[in-house]
């Protein structure tokens, strides 16, 4: 089993949303998936209390032992970790259960700058396993539609030596309307939202397979 945590220690990036998506879009792709809400704010929890737990298998580990949690799960190919903000703690157990890291960064400089104290316990860990694990990449999130500014703040993040992925989300009402309505993109009528979601999902499987 494969586990892609999505971490950000800064609130509001849209790390819940793309979490719940991403592991839609797997499922779409045949794949089992869990997705587990390391968050103690409970957000995927309520998302998937919307749809009657309809959707996705949703787990609460929002807990230090979240490793060995997840390690004691079985019968998924992918678990999507949706990580919890500002708690240092979490953030190392989420980090140390992962295989990749997804790190959404919304296009400012406030956001790229509250990357570092994460990036630095990738690298820990990182040290830790010989640069095995976990392997780490940034998505753009919550761009504006018609201006370059997520094309400037991937420049900038690719100067961290982390991978940016070319693919990113933009801001749309259907991301913010299936938090409430315990749905996914794919459930929308936003042809732009679910090509998004698509082909970042793409490209995270190209990225495993590097």
């Amino acid at each position: 089993m494969k586990v892609i945590a999505v971490l950000n220690q800064k609130g509001g990036v849209g790390k819940t949303t793309l979490s719940i998506n991403i592991a839609r879009a797997l499922q779409q792709g045949e794949f089992n998936v869990v997705l587990i809400d390391a968050d103690p704010q409970g957000s995927a929890r309520d998302w998937n209390d919307a749809n009657d737990a309809q959707v996705l298998p949703v787990m609460g580990f929002d807990r230090k032992s979240l490793p060995m949690d997840i390690k004691n799960i079985s019968g998924y190919d992918f678990a999507i970790v949706d990580g919890a903000p500002q708690t240092k703690e979490l953030a190392i157990a989420a980090i140390k259960a992962a295989d990749i890291v997804l790190i959404p960064v919304q296009p400012s400089s406030l956001d790229i700058w509250a990357t570092n104290d994460l990036l630095n316990l990738i690298r820990e860990r990182q040290e830790m396993t010989d640069g095995q694990q976990p392997k780490a990449a940034f998505i753009v999130s919550r761009q504006i539609q018609n201006t370059t500014v997520g094309n400037e703040v991937r420049s900038v993040l690719a100067e961290s030596g982390i991978k940016v992925f070319e693919s990113g989300t933009f801001q749309r009402i259907a991301y913010s309307s299936i938090m409430t309505t315990g749905k996914t993109v794919f459930e929308s009528q936003d042809e732009k939202a679910i090509d998004e979601i698509v082909k970042i999902t793409n490209e995270l499987g190209a990225f495993i397979n590097e």
